[in-house]
């Protein structure tokens, strides 16, 4: 006698999962051919039909704890193939937002994010941070800050607003961000784990805990297959996205090599900016972000071209906060280059904002799923699973 299963439907779960972008889930019909036509699915337990079941059923539980929603690189072959037009690919991607929203906490935060209607309070949130705080410190502490003089002849960005002053915001900002991602993380991998070895979808033998030694190992392994964009490239319909993809990732890389080196260069050794052109970490952060400013407009004009695809709007305030990041940045060393100071400052102020929402908000959004692809692939190596 077979097994029988109780179905619960989470009526608000789908809902949600159709607001986020998969609003075609229902027209699915079960035919299987976006795992078929899926150039990266695994050989056992496939992709994304169960998917497709699990999300019109309503079946959240097993969806949330499923590794195999991130394995899924959103190329766009099975939307195309779909007989139905159910757009699996969108109904993947929505499921991921609901999901980034669920590990993530404060889970209201995780809403506003993805809230249209809530940006100009997200947007406030940095401005009046940066406004208040340095207000404080340049009383208590006599902290320079929205200084509009020059200061001779040099255009100093210091001058404006005290590097001292954005690091004491900024850094409990990246550690507030980093401990939302370890305790998402944690639940993250206990879930896909025991996910995976209920549904057989693992050659361990351990079903109790993750090795993490195994893991660590496995998850070097993955990383030259995310670096070169492999998946993207086994793609059909979307193959040129890999390219964007690169650059926006790469200019991250380098940007961030490039804060940590002159981190260290003001605390360590005294070294106050701004930088020689002539300086090769100077080089790094223009080519980064040449490379940020390029990546994210091919990707803006791709999203814009493909009309058959659903760009919600947890898309396009990614794609702009990555190119706002970008512009901003690169206009505040040009307009200090050109001597226009008061615009400087004032882009400069708007950078800042822009990275305290990218550091802020990252647990939250799209751009999650850096951080919980890596460790889905890392698991699926792990697992063993091909």
């Amino acid at each position: 006698m077979s097994d029988s299963y109780l179905v619960e439907p989470d009526v608000g779960f789908i809902k949600e999962v159709i607001k986020l972008g998969g609003g075609d889930v229902k027209k699915c019909y079960q035919c299987a051919t976006c795992s078929v036509v899926c150039p990266i699915s695994p050989d056992t337990k496939p992709f994304p039909r169960k998917e497709m079941i699990a999300t019109s059923w309503g079946l959240k539980d097993r969806l949330i704890g499923n590794g195999d929603i991130w394995l899924c690189h959103n190329c766009g072959d099975c939307s195309t193939y779909c007989p139905r037009g159910a757009k699996p690919g969108d109904v993947l991607a929505a499921v991921r937002a609901y999901a980034v929203t669920e590990y993530a906490v404060p889970k209201k935060l995780g809403k506003m994010v993805n809230d249209p209607k809530s940006l100009p309070i997200l947007l406030a949130i940095p401005a009046v941070l940066i406004l208040v705080v340095g207000f404080l410190c340049n009383v208590l502490f006599g902290v320079k800050w929205l200084n509009f003089a020059p200061g001779g002849d040099a255009i100093v960005h210091g001058n404006f607003f005290s590097t001292w002053l954005v690091d004491i915001i900024f850094i409990p900002t990246f550690l507030f961000a980093v401990g939302v991602f370890a305790l998402g993380l944690k639940r993250f991998l206990a879930d896909i784990h025991a996910n995976a070895m209920m549904e057989g979808k693992t050659n361990k033998d351990n079903k109790e805990k993750i090795d993490p030694a195994g893991f660590i190992q496995a998850l070097i392994r993955v990383l030259s297959t995310i670096l070169q964009h492999k998946k993207f490239n086994e793609c059909g319909e979307n193959k040129e996205r890999a390219t964007p993809h690169m650059m926006v990732l790469f200019s991250f890389i380098a940007l961030f090599i490039v804060t940590s080196i002159f981190f260290v260069a003001l605390y360590v050794f005294g070294q106050h900016g701004p930088y020689s052109q002539l300086n090769p970490v100077k080089w790094l952060a223009n080519l980064g972000g040449i490379a940020l400013i390029i990546g994210s407009s091919l990707m803006i004009m791709q999203r814009l071209s493909k009309k058959d695809q659903v760009s919600s709007y947890k898309d396009w305030s990614l794609l702009g906060l990555v190119f706002g990041l970008g512009v901003t940045g690169m206009l505040a060393q040009l307009t200090r280059l050109g001597g226009l100071g008061g615009v400087s400052y004032f882009v400069y102020f708007i950078h800042l904002m822009f990275v305290w929402c990218l550091f802020a908000y990252t647990p939250y959004s799209k751009l999650a799923h850096l951080v919980y692809r890596t460790v889905a692939m890392a698991y699926q190596e792990y697992s063993g699973r091909k």
